[in-house]
C-alpha cells in the first residue's frame, strides 16, 4: 500500500480545492442568462469590457494572493465573491474577478480596477441569474477596502505572519535583505492606504450597490497624491468622511448624455470629455499620480505625466466599449396592452404625472468632434442634498499651489487652498493636454524622419491658440464653482439649489435601487408618496419583476439600508423627493410600470 508524503497530501488537497472552485464557477456560469443588450454587444466586446486596463494599480498581485482573510483563507480565495464581485471563468487567473485588471508596473504584475467592477450587474429571479453589463454593480466596496486594510495591518503587526507573507511573495529562498526591502514597501503602501480608509469610510456604511465616489476621488487625489515625497505624498488633513453615498449609475447611453455625473456638473458627448470623466475615475481607484514642478512644457508649469499610471489608450478603448453597450431588453413576458396604455401615461405632461419632459429622448447640445447628444436636464427634484453639499469642499493644494493652465479659470494660478474640484480639474486637464501634445510631438518627430513633417505642423504649440481644438472642450469638463451652472452653492456650503441629472430611462428596470442615492428599492415604491416608501429595506441581487426592483427578502448580503424622511434632506439617505407620478391612479401606475419595463 502506497503512503503519501505530507507534501503529496497537500498537493492533492490543493488540486481538489481548485477543482471544486472551478466546478462551482462553471455551475454559476451555466445558470447565468446573458441579457440582450444589442447586436454590438458581443462576447468579444463583453470580455474586453471586463478586463481592459485603465491604469489603476491597487497593489502587486502577488501581495493580494499572499494575504489572508481572518479565517485563514486566502484573500482572493473566492475571487472576491463575498463582496458581490463576479467570477470570470475563462480567465487564466481565475481568482481575479470581472472588473479587476492585471497590468505590468515596474516589472511586477499589479491588480487594479476598471469600469466593469462597479458597472456589471447580476440579478437573481427565482433562482436564475441574469447578467446585465453596464448596470449598477451590487457590490460592497466599503467592506472590500476595510478588509484589505485590515489584512495588511495584520501582517505588519505580527512578525510570524509577515514571514509567511514574505515567503509566499518572494519564495522560500529569499534573503533577509529582500524581506526587509519588502517590509519597507508594504509599510509605505499601508501608511497611504490606511490613511485613506481610516479617514474616509463612514458609519453607517454605504452598503452594497452604493459608493460616495465624488468624495473618494477628492480624498484619493488631494489626500494621497499632492504631498511631498518625504511624507509619502500624503496630506491627511485633505481626507474627509465620504458620507454622500450614491448608487452606481448605469453606463448604457452614458456616452451620449450632454451632461454627466449625478449632479450633472460635467459636459459630455465627445471623446475628449469622456476621457476627462474616466481619468478622474482612475485617480479615484488607485491610479498612481504624483505631479511635480516644472517649467518646460508649453505653458504648463507642472509635469502631470511622468509619475502617472493612467493608461490613456486603455481609457479610450473603454469609452469606445461603453458606447457599444445597449440598454438591456426585458427578458420576461410583457402585457402588450398594458405597455401601450403605459406609453400614453409616460408621454403626458409632467404636471399630469408624465415622464417625457424630463426623461424622454430629445436632442441635446452638439459638441465638436463627435455626435449629437441626448438632452440631460439638471433639475431639483427635492431629493437628498448631501452630494450637492460636498461639491463645495476645499483642500490644501500641495504641489499644485501655483499651477496654471492657460484656458482654465482664465489662466489663474492655484492658491494654497482651493476647491477640491479645481485641484481635480487641474490634475485631469493638465495630464490630458500633456499626454496629447507629447504624443503629437512624438508623431511629428517620426514624420520628420520619414519626410512627412508637413502632415502635422507643430510650430507655436506653446500658445493656447494653437492647442488642438478638441482640447479646448476640456474647460467644460468640470464646473466653475462661481458660475450659475448646474450646481449653485452659497459660500457657506449651504445648498440653495440641489440639482441632479434626469436621464433617459432606457433599461431603468435593471437599475434598482432608485433615486441618485439608492434610497428607494423599487419603481413601484418610487411612484408612492415619500411618506409611504419603505423606511428600510434589504439590499442584494434578488429581484422582484412585478414591483420592478429589489426583492423584499435578500440572502447574499446581511445589510439593511435605513433611510430618512423629508425632515433630513442632508442625511445622504433621504428617500424624499421626485414626486412625479405619485398622484396617478393605481391603474395608471401599473400601466406605467409595464411600459418602463419595455424601455
Amino acid at each position: 500500500m502506497r503512503t503519501l508524503s505530507i507534501p503529496g497530501i497537500l498537493l492533492r488537497a490543493a488540486i481538489l480545492a481548485i477543482a471544486v472552485f472551478l466546478a462551482t464557477i462553471t455551475a454559476l456560469t451555466a445558470q447565468t442568462v446573458i441579457v440582450n443588450q444589442g447586436e454590438d454587444w458581443t462576447g468579444q466586446t463583453r470580455q474586453a469590457f471586463y478586463t481592459r486596463d485603465q491604469g489603476s494599480r491597487i497593489m502587486p498581485l502577488s501581495w493580494m494572493r499572499a494575504l489572508d482573510q481572518p479565517d485563514g483563507q486566502g484573500f482572493l480565495e473566492d475571487a472576491l465573491a463575498r463582496y458581490g464581485y463576479l467570477p470570470l471563468p475563462r480567465r487564466a487567473n481565475a481568482d481575479v474577478p470581472i472588473g479587476f485588471t492585471i497590468a505590468l508596473q515596474d516589472g511586477t504584475d499589479n491588480i487594479g480596477m476598471t469600469c466593469s467592477a462597479c458597472h456589471t450587474r447580476q440579478i437573481d429571479v427565482n433562482g436564475t441569474n441574469y447578467r446585465i453589463d453596464g448596470g449598477p454593480g451590487i457590490v460592497d466596496f466599503q467592506s472590500f477596502l476595510r478588509d484589505l486594510d485590515d489584512a495588511v495591518l495584520n501582517i505588519l503587526a505580527d512578525a510570524a505572519a509577515f514571514t509567511t507573507f514574505a515567503e509566499k511573495v518572494l519564495g522560500g529562498g529569499s534573503s533577509p535583505a529582500e524581506r526587509d526591502a519588502l517590509l519597507g514597501q508594504v509599510e509605505i503602501w499601508s501608511a497611504r492606504f490606511h490613511a485613506l480608509v481610516d479617514n474616509s469610510l463612514p458609519t453607517p456604511a454605504w452598503g452594497p450597490s452604493r459608493l460616495d465616489a465624488v468624495s473618494m476621488i477628492f480624498n484619493r487625489l488631494t489626500g494621497l497624491d499632492l504631498g511631498t515625497p518625504e511624507d509619502n505624498f500624503i496630506i491627511e488633513a485633505n481626507i474627509e468622511i465620504a458620507d454622500a453615498p450614491a448608487r452606481y449609475p448605469f453606463l448604457w447611453n452614458a456616452a451620449r448624455q450632454d451632461f454627466t455625473q449625478w449632479p450633472g456638473f460635467a459636459e459630455n458627448g465627445n471623446a475628449i470629455l469622456g476621457l476627462a470623466r474616466n481619468l478622474g475615475e482612475v485617480y479615484g481607484v488607485f491610479g498612481i499620480f504624483h505631479p511635480t514642478v516644472q517649467d518646460r512644457f508649453l505653458q504648463l508649469n507642472r509635469d502631470y505625466i511622468t509619475n502617472n499610471s493612467a493608461n490613456f489608450t486603455g481609457l479610450g478603448e473603454v469609452e469606445d466599449l461603453i458606447g457599444m453597450i445597449g440598454a438591456p431588453r426585458w427578458p420576461w413576458e410583457l402585457d402588450d396592452q398594458l405597455v401601450a396604455a403605459g406609453e400614453q401615461v409616460f408621454h403626458r405632461a409632467s404636471n399630469d404625472g408624465g415622464c417625457t419632459e424630463c426623461h424622454g429622448i430629445a436632442p441635446g447640445v452638439t459638441r465638436p468632434v463627435l455626435n449629437r447628444t441626448w438632452r440631460t436636464p439638471i433639475l431639483d427634484a427635492g431629493t437628498d442634498q448631501r452630494e450637492c453639499e460636498i461639491l463645495s469642499r476645499t483642500a490644501s493644494s500641495g504641489v499644485l499651489e501655483g499651477a496654471r493652465i492657460p484656458f482654465i479659470n482664465g489662466g489663474k494660478a492655484l492658491g494654497a487652498t482651493e476647491p477640491a474640484f479645481d485641484l481635480l480639474s487641474m490634475s485631469v486637464i493638465g495630464a490630458i493636454i500633456q499626454n496629447t501634445v507629447s504624443s503629437a510631438t512624438m508623431a511629428s518627430s517620426e514624420m520628420v524622419s520619414e519626410g512627412m513633417a508637413d502632415a502635422m505642423p507643430m510650430e507655436g504649440m506653446e500658445g493656447v491658440e494653437d492647442f488642438p481644438p478638441e482640447l479646448l472642450q476640456l474647460q467644460g469638463a468640470f464646473p466653475d464653482l462661481e458660475s450659475d451652472g448646474p450646481m449653485m452653492m452659497m459660500a457657506t456650503g449651504e445648498a440653495i439649489e440641489c440639482k441632479y441629472e434626469s436621464r433617459v430611462l432606457e433599461g431603468i428596470w435593471a437599475a434598482a435601487p432608485y433615486l441618485h442615492n439608492g434610497s428607494v428599492p423599487t419603481l413601484e415604491a418610487l411612484l408612492m408618496p415619500a411618506a409611504d416608501r419603505p423606511a428600510s429595506f434589504a439590499v442584494g441581487p434578488a429581484y422582484d419583476i412585478d414591483k420592478v426592483g429589489l426583492a423584499t427578502t435578500q440572502t447574499v448580503f446581511n445589510y439593511v439600508l435605513e433611510t430618512t424622511d423629508c425632515s433630513d434632506l442632508s442625511s445622504g439617505n433621504s428617500r424624499c423627493g421626485h414626486d412625479w407620478g405619485t398622484d396617478l391612479s393605481d391603474v395608471d401606475k401599473r400601466a406605467l410600470l409595464e411600459y418602463l419595463k419595455s424601455l
